[in-house]
This record gives C-alpha cells, structure tokens and sequence, in this order.
C-alpha cells in the first residue's frame, strides 16, 4: 500500500516546534529599519569625511608652500642677507661698468654750478651763532619740526659760526650743526635729483635734440664718464642719503669744531695733492697732501658728492645704490655705510662709526626732508 504524500502546513511546523519547547520570534520591522538607517548614517559621514579630507589636503599643501616662501622672504631682506645678494649676484651687471676716477675731479667744481638768475649769491659773512640761533627762533626751524613735516627751508649759510668750538651743550652743539647743513645737503641732492630726471627723459626719446646732445656731453664731463657711457653716467648720477651726509660730515668735524672746518669750510676731510688747501697740524714736512678748502660750506657739499659719484675708492658704493635702485628699494645709510671703508684709513672702524652716529642721532628721519621754496622774507633776513 502506497502512503501519500501529506501536505505539512507552517502552523504544524510551529506547534511542533513549540511542543519541543523551542521559542519563536517575530522579527521586528521597526529594529530592521534603525539598521537600515544606521547604515546610511556611517555611509554618509564616511563619505564627508573622506570629500573633507581631499578637499583640505591641497589647502594644507599650499599654506605649507606659501609659508615656507614667505619666511625665506622674510629672510632674505635682513641687512645682512640682503647685502650677501648685493655682493655675490646682482652687482655682477655693473662689474663692467663705472671704474670710477683714480684722482680727485674738483677743479671744475664751480663751473658746473647752475645758479638761477633770481638766486643770491652766498653771503661771506659769518654769523655769529647767536645770529644764526636768533634766525632760526624767529623763522620757527627747529630740528622738532623737520622731523614732524618732513620740510626745510634752504637757509644759504656760507660759514660754521667760530663758537662750534665752545657752544656748551652736546645737544645743542649737534642740532646747531646739523641745521646749518641739512639744508645745503638737501638742495645739493635736489639738484642731482633734477639732473637724473632730465636724463632719464632724455633716455626715453628715439631722437635728442642738439641741446640734449650738449647737456649730455656736459655731464659725461662733469662725472668724470671718459668714454661716454649711458649706462655709468646713470650709475653715478645719484644721490647721496641725508643722513650719510650728516653722519660723515659730523665724524670728519667733530660736528663742526674741526679747524679745517672753521678756517676752510671743509665738512668732509677730503685730501688733495694739487689744489688749495690746509696742511694738517703736525704732518711730516715731506708730506704731499692736504685738506681741501672751499670758499662756502655748499661747495665743499658738492665736492663730496662728486667724490663719492667718481672715484674709483667707492666704486663698490655706487654699485650697491644702483642696485638698490634697480631693486625699488630705499637708499638705505646703514647699507651704504658699509662701503665707505675705504673713505678713512681705520677702515671698517670708520664704517661701524658712522652707523653709530646715524642710529644714536636718528639721522634717517632726515632722509625723506624736502626743500621748501625760498622766500624773500628770509633772503631779506640774511
């Protein structure tokens, strides 16, 4: 006898099941629906995470880099980096230029003097410096207020007042001197300052006219530029700092009390072997040479800057400001100094000096100082 086949139902399956005590259970919709979003939950911010990481990742990078560039920046405009550069790269483009004069070039020191037609001659009378103190009380110009408006008047004082020598008072003695030569300083730098324009437009024409032909071949002679060279002219057509100004003509004097500044108007202690001069105290009687003397103080100020402008002692000077120039830097004293080395025989003493002299006094408040226009009021004064 063949049995059937019986159909077996779920529910017999569960009452079997139940009957040999095992315990059934209904899954829950709601717990399969929290796994479901917990799942999406990680996905999602795993996904943020990773989108966050790779965005990030390249900010991080180029912070890096740009912090890095802009520390080597930083350090490489400190002085002392800044004048490695200056030494070992880019005065190689002017190695071959400007060699400078080997002797000085002052005789003609005069000829090229530009006075205006409305310009009065220097007074040789000298002021007492009561008189010259007087002066500057009643024409309100104090050292306080230059530094403060940045503005001088060009007071054409042609001789240091005798009592340099016994003004009581380092500070007073100082501010006396300095306000006597700012103004000379200044006015001497304006007019290389007009000149370097003039040449510059001269520079930017395709075609000069024979007057510019003529100015030009004026001051190749007047900087001592011997083959005629465009790029040295410009090169050493330049100013010199306010404050190295002051700074030399401080150290060179004693701040005005040297007798070569009182009895010859010699503000920087230049030499010379054929000109007019003042044989120094003391020196041996087979000694050649002697200290320049002018008739006014602004003519020793341009004899200074013709020095520095031509001779071949301060070549390496001339290179560093045009530099300096090419880079749109300021014409910093405290770099320029370094190069004056060979300006006095202590050497690198007489450079460390000067910057001394330039930090102690805040001398390069005075660099920025412009030229106010000259008045008839004070040319009725002098």
């Amino acid at each position: 006898m063949v049995n059937k086949k019986t159909k077996i139902t779920f529910n017999q399956v569960k009452e079997f099941l139940l009957k040999k005590n095992f315990v059934l259970k209904k899954k829950s919709k709601k717990k399969l629906l929290n796994n479901d979003f917990r799942a999406l939950y990680y996905t999602f911010f795993s996904s943020l995470a990773l989108i966050l990481i790779f965005f990030l990742i390249p900010i991080i990078v180029e912070f890096n880099k740009n912090t890095i560039i802009a520390s080597k920046e930083i350090e490489n405009n400190s002085k002392t980096n800044f004048e490695k550069v200056l030494v070992k790269k880019n005065l190689k483009k002017f190695e071959s230029t400007d060699e400078g004069l080997g002797s000085e070039y002052f005789e003609d020191i005069e000829y090229f003097e530009d006075v205006p037609e409305d310009d009065i001659q220097d007074d040789p009378v000298r002021f007492s410096a009561k008189e010259i103190e007087k002066l500057f009380k009643e024409t309100g110009y104090n050292l306080i207020n230059v530094r403060k408006t940045k503005l001088v008047q060009p007071y054409p004082i042609s001789h240091l007042p005798k009592e340099m020598k016994v003004i009581q008072g380092t500070k007073k003695k100082k501010s006396l001197f300095i306000q006597i030569i700012l103004p000379l300083i200044i006015k001497e730098n304006d007019k290389v300052n007009k000149d370097r324009k003039k040449l510059f437009t001269i520079l930017n024409k395709s075609n000069n006219s024979v007057a510019e032909k003529k100015w030009l071949n004026q001051k190749f002679k007047q900087y001592g530029v011997l083959n005629k060279d465009l790029l040295t002219l410009k090169i050493r057509m330049d100013v010199v700092p306010a404050s190295l100004a002051i700074a030399q003509a401080a150290k060179e004097t004693g701040w005005g009390k040297s007798r070569f500044a009182l009895e010859g108007n010699a503000l920087f202690g230049q030499w010379t072997w054929s000109g007019e001069g003042i044989k120094p105290a003391g020196a041996d009687d087979n000694t050649t040479h002697k200290v320049m003397k002018f008739k006014v103080l602004k003519t020793s100020v341009k004899a200074y800057l013709r020095n520095l402008n031509t001779h071949s002692s301060y070549k390496k000077f001339r290179m560093v400001r045009a530099v300096l120039r090419d880079n749109k830097e300021n014409l910093d004293s405290l770099i320029l100094a370094n190069y004056l080395d060979k300006y006095a025989e202590t050497g690198k003493q007489y450079t460390i000096i000067l910057k001394k002299i330039i930090k102690q006094n805040n001398l390069k408040d005075f660099d920025d100082v412009q030229l106010m226009p000259s008045s008839i009021q004070l040319k009725s004064l002098i």
